[in-house]
C-alpha cells in the first residue's frame, strides 16, 4: 500500500500554512536551520514561496562532524532561493560543556546537545529579528521520536510535519530541489559515520509504510505484518517506537489535583 499523493492543493496549504501561522504571531518571517539535507531544503523552498526570500533567513550550523558536502549544499541552497543566510560555527559553543559536569557525557549525550545548541541560536536571531523558528522535522520521524527534545524538535511551526519522508521525496523533485540533495544519504551529521536508517535500523520507504498503516489507518500490527511482508516483530518494535516518544511531541505532564 503506497502512501497518499501529493498534488497541488498539498503544496498550497503548507504554504498557506506558513503565511498564516507569520501573520497571526505578528512576525516578520522566519528563520531555520540550513543543513543541506532535504528536510531542510524543502522547508526553506516552501517558506520562501510562501514569504517571499525576504523573510527567510537560514543559517548554517556546523560542526566538526558535519560533512563538508552538507555545508556545501545548505550555502547552494540560499542561493538559489536568495534568502539571507549565515554560518555560524557552533562547535567553540559546544566545548565548555566537557568541563562543565564531571560525569562523562555519551555519545548520544554529545549529539544532542549539538542539537540543542543550534535551537539556542535559531531562538536568538528568531527574537532578535521578531521572526518564528520553521523547523524541518518529517511526519515519520516525529512519530517515531527521532528528533532531540528541545533541539530540532524546539520550533514555533513545523511545515512538513504533515508529510512522511517519501512524501517530502516527492514534493523535492516538485519543487525542483538538485538531484544531489534529494538523492544524499539521509543524516543528522551528530557524530561520524551516522546515518539515519542505520540509526533506526529500517529503510524510509517501509517504515514509511508500516507507519502510514498503523497511524493512519488505525490497522493492527498483525495486519500491517501481512500488507506489506514485514517480520511482525520489527511492526511491533515500530509501535513501541512510536509509544515510548510521544513525551517529545506532548506538553509536559502536571499533576491533576483533583478528581
Amino acid at each position: 500500500m503506497d502512501l497518499p499523493p501529493l498534488d497541488e492543493k498539498v503544496i498550497y496549504r503548507i504554504k498557506k500554512f506558513i503565511r498564516d501561522k507569520v501573520e497571526e504571531a505578528g512576525t516578520e518571517g522566519v528563520v531555520l536551520g540550513l543543513s543541506g539535507g532535504i528536510d531542510s531544503t524543502v522547508t526553506a523552498y516552501l517558506c520562501k514561496e510562501a514569504l517571499g526570500p525576504d523573510r527567510v533567513l537560514g543559517i548554517i550550523m556546523p560542526t566538526g562532524t558535519t560533512s563538508p558536502i552538507d555545508v556545501k549544499h545548505a550555502r547552494m541552497v540560499a542561493e538559489i532561493l536568495g534568502i539571507e543566510n549565515e554560518t555560524i560555527q557552533i562547535g567553540p559553543l559546544i566545548e565548555p560543556f566537557k568541563s562543565l559536569c564531571y560525569h562523562r557525557g555519551t555519545r548520544l549525550a554529545r549529539g544532542n546537545l549539538k542539537a540543542r545548541m543550534r535551537m539556542i541560536i535559531l531562538y536568538y536571531h528568531s527574537n532578535s529579528l521578531n521572526r518564528l523558528v520553521a523547523g524541518t522535522g518529517n511526519r515519520t520521524e516525529l512519530l517515531v521520536g527521532y528528533f532531540t527534545k528541545y533541539g530540532d524538535g524546539g520550533v514555533d511551526i513545523l511545515p512538513i510535519g504533515c508529510l512522511y519522508k517519501g512524501q517530502v521525496k516527492l514534493l523535492a523533485e516538485k519543487l525542483g530541489v538538485p538531484v544531489e540533495i534529494i538523492e544524499k544519504t539521509p543524516t543528522a551529521g551528530l557524530w561520524y559515520g551516522q546515518t539515519d536508517e542505520e540509526e533506526l535500523g529500517i529503510k524510509y520507504p517501509i517504515l514509511d509504510r508500516i507507519l502510514y498503516l498503523m497511524v493512519d489507518r488505525g490497522l493492527d500490527d498483525q495486519s500491517i505484518s501481512e500488507i506489506i511482508k514485514t517480520p511482525i516483530g520489527e511492526v511491533k518494535r515500530i509501535r513501541m517506537m512510536v509509544e515510548n516518544s510521544r513525551h517529545k511531541i506532548n506538553p509536559p505532564e502536571i499533576p491533576i489535583l483533583e478528581g
